[in-house]
């Protein structure tokens, strides 16, 4: 049996472990652990990489690839070791000349650029011509390279932030408000970057760019105004019965309508004829130069249909927004190896990588010879705050108009039922949540953070992702408290009590996005190298199932003894003294 039990931990945990593991046999170990037991494919594909990476430094990073065995990820990662221009040109002459793959021959092709282009501006590796797709596969009636119904813009114009409003029920829901007050606060930074401070004001320079609204269902126009105070300059309204619940793929045409209203891309369908221009005097340009949805269920369906046929990218689940400039080096993108090309105007959009430690930052950038707009962002509920509404704003209100085809109907919901409510976590002084660090006795762990919340007054509890896709076992009096529902973290809750008690949770990063704006957080944990306890205010490194029958202890008591909690683990690492802060756990 390895060291490491995979079955205690999830992918995210896993991966750092993984990395810093030197002996191929016990990975060889940890995967036949894996396998033998809950053989998810995730982790399988970590252990075997890291596998692959030792094997390669073994053998100095010399040995042969095998472009016919290897997938497409095991390629690239291998052409990183490769430095010599000639091998790189034979690996990319056997491809072409075999199964002739594009994302590999572009892999090949970049790594050729990159060894070519040397230091100091030597732009000897210029970038290799590429041929239309249908001139490179004249057999095929949709080339491997080119999309079936879209292709991307040329030299097209782009303009304004546009936002996704999300309604349920009737009512818009919190994250679109959330989305609103960020965009309108991006977008005052953007005009006072990049606008002309005349601008529009006597014709001449450049326009403020907007923020607009988009609406989309059966009674949605009640929100425009709403919209508008709450920082839309223009709202898009499409009104429809029969979008009155989200259609797939309806709700995607009429969103990608709107984006490309008054452009003349092509459509979808080739029989089916753009809006005429004459119908979108209020704008003056393509594409949107920016386009935000809410990472909700439907939001992410939604936003993944959209930007694919806009052609362009999106950053999924993102918590941080920013635009600024960037200085880009890829030869891919500034077509000129060797050489650092300023990209303007660029939507830095930050999300939590897929280790669970570490966070990303995702940019959507041309090509040389290739656009990409709208720059595009799904945005996690709670990221931002509502901004408070201003009644005296003033704004346009736009109705939408297109066909809609009866075949995106060809589905219909005949019955259904609505959830009456679920568990909100957000209003509460205290949050108890418990992650893996329960498995020794999952029912037994969770009774005791239902009763550490009891002893508070307005407390509720919560649970980790490593719970909710754990495959523990729970006596029924306790399950409910187990459920989806109760997840905080990236794709769960987003809480902010005074107090946020955290007992057996690593703190990925995922975690961390849902719970960081507590006033207080105190963390439980046997491990003194988790890595909550670089986040977290108070550090106790003890067993959970000892330090919470304390903890519940002091706060009916009323009082926090620190001393008394040390006494159930190896201690308290405070943030700030325990005698003074750890009194207002109880209010």
């Amino acid at each position: 049996m390895p060291e490491i039990d995979p079955a205690e931990h999830d992918v995210s945990e896993l991966g750092p472990k993984v990395q810093s593991i030197e002996d191929p046999e016990e990975l060889e170990a940890l995967l036949s652990a894996e396998r033998d037991g809950e053989n998810r494919d995730a982790v399988i594909t970590v252990i075997e990489s890291r596998l692959d990476r030792i094997a390669d430094d073994e053998g100095g990073g010399d040995g042969d690839i095998d472009l016919d065995a290897m997938s497409v990820a095991e390629i690239g990662n291998a052409l990183q070791d490769v430095e010599d221009p000639e091998r790189l040109r034979d690996l990319l002459d056997r491809e072409t000349n075999g199964e002739d793959r594009d994302p590999v021959v572009r892999l090949v092709e970049r790594r050729l650029n990159s060894v070519e282009g040397g230091d100091e501006g030597d732009t000897g590796g210029a970038v290799t011509d590429r041929e239309p797709p249908e001139e490179r596969h004249p057999e095929l009636d949709h080339p491997t390279a080119d999309k079936q119904y879209v292709t991307a813009l040329d030299d097209g114009t782009y303009r304004d932030m546009w936002v996704y409003c999300e309604t349920q029920a009737g009512d818009l829901l919190d994250v679109s408000r959330e989305l609103l007050g960020k965009a309108r606060e991006l977008m005052d930074g953007y005009n006072e970057e990049y606008v002309d401070g005349n601008a529009g004001e006597d014709g001449g320079g450049e326009a403020n760019e907007r923020v607009v609204a988009m609406l989309v269902g059966d009674d949605v126009a009640d929100h425009a105004d709403e919209c508008i105070a709450l920082g839309a300059d223009v709202v898009v309204v499409h009104e429809d019965d029969r979008l009155a619940r989200f259609r797939h793929e309806p709700y995607a045409e009429v969103v990608a309508d709107m984006a490309r209203w008054g452009a003349d891309p092509p459509a979808r369908d080739e029989d089916r004829a753009p809006t005429p221009p004459s119908d979108a005097d209020w704008r003056d340009y393509d594409e949107p130069r920016y386009l935000l949805f809410p990472a909700t269920n439907n939001g992410r369906d939604l936003s993944a249909q959209v930007q694919a046929e806009l052609d362009s990218g999106l950053a999924s689940d993102c918590s941080g927004l920013s635009i600024e400039d960037a200085g880009i080096s890829n030869p891919v993108k500034t077509g000129d190896p060797g050489s650092t090309r300023t990209f303007e105007r660029v939507l830095h959009m930050k999300r939590p990588d897929f280790s669970g430690f570490e966070y990303s930052t995702i940019l959507c950038l041309d090509n040389p010879d290739r656009e990409f707009h709208p720059q595009g962002a799904s945005v996690i509920p709670g990221s931002f705050e509502a901004p408070e509404p201003d009644p005296g704003r003033e704004g346009l209100v736009v109705d939408h108009e297109t066909d809609l085809d009866d075949d995106w109907f060809r589905v219909e919901v005949t019955e259904f039922d609505r959830l009456s409510g679920g568990v909100d976590l957000s209003g509460h002084d205290v949050v108890v949540a418990v992650g893996r660090g329960i498995g020794a006795d999952p029912t037994g762990g969770m009774e005791l953070a239902l009763e550490l919340a009891d002893a508070f007054e307005d407390a509720a509890v919560g649970v980790s992702r490593g719970i909710v896709t754990g495959s523990y076992s729970f006596d029924a009096h306790v399950e409910s408290y187990t459920a989806e529902e109760r997840q905080i973290g990236e794709t769960g809750q987003e809480v902010t009590p005074d107090v946020y008690v955290a007992a057996g949770i690593s703190g990925a990063v995922q975690h961390k996005v849902g719970c960081d704006e507590a006033d207080t957080i105190v963390a439980v944990n046997t491990d003194p190298d988790a890595r909550i306890r670089d986040w977290c205010d108070y550090f106790v490194e003890g067993d959970l199932f000892e330090v919470l029958p304390r903890l519940t202890d002091a706060v009916e008591a009323g009082g926090l003894d620190a001393e008394a909690i040390a006494d159930g683990g190896g201690g308290v690492t405070p943030g700030a003294d325990p005698a003074t802060d750890g009194g207002g756990a109880n209010e």
